[in-house]
């Protein structure tokens, strides 16, 4: 896989753009995660390779810089980049809609991916996102594992819509002669 400048320039600003808003997420103690915004913009411009490779170096870092737990989820990163690629290549990206259907989508292999991650790396809990949730459904009896689930399918929901929602309205007020250069997403402006 050879990626061209462009797409090496637009991997980069999403890096900075998913870990800044991560990292805003975090201070500001939002039930949610949001630092997937770039890896989804990625993957739906320049398809499910470059968005995997997205989430990929953006956990790296994030993990190495700032929040050693981040680079634990990278598996979870390259499941969403990859997810909205393919999703985008279908042709699920065209609309606010679709977009919204699409986080749906994309949330659940990233569930299925992060809950292991969650339960046997950490014990169910990471600081950040579901652990209110999980600590809340233990107490009334839930497995570890079952709590885990539950309530990072319930976050994730939330917070894949509303990644692919926002990665929707910046492409879409971005330049037609820009988003059509990089060949994989069909512009469309309802």
């Amino acid at each position: 896989m050879t990626l061209e400048t462009r797409t090496l320039v637009l991997i980069s600003a999403a890096v900075v753009i998913n870990i800044v808003a991560g990292q805003v997420v975090r201070m500001l103690n939002i039930p949610l995660y949001l630092d997937s915004v770039g890896t989804v913009l990625v993957a739906v411009l320049a398809g499910p390779l470059a968005g995997g490779l997205t989430g990929l170096v953006t956990n790296l870092i994030w993990g190495l810089i700032l929040t050693p737990v981040a680079a634990a989820f990278a598996p979870v990163a390259i499941v969403t980049g990859l997810c909205a690629g393919w999703l985008a290549r279908a042709g699920w990206f065209k609309t606010w809609w679709q977009s919204l259907i699409s986080g749906v989508l994309i949330s659940i292999p990233s569930t299925i991916v992060a809950v292991p991650i969650i339960v046997f790396m950490f014990g169910g809990v990471t600081g950040g996102g579901p652990d209110y949730a999980v600590a809340y459904l233990a107490a009334v009896g839930s497995s570890i594992l079952k709590s885990v689930a539950f309530s990072n399918l319930g976050v994730n929901t939330v917070d894949k819509s509303l990644t692919a929602l926002v990665a929707f309205v910046v492409i879409s007020r971005l330049p037609i002669r820009l988003t059509t250069s990089y060949g994989f997403f069909a512009h469309s402006r309802a």
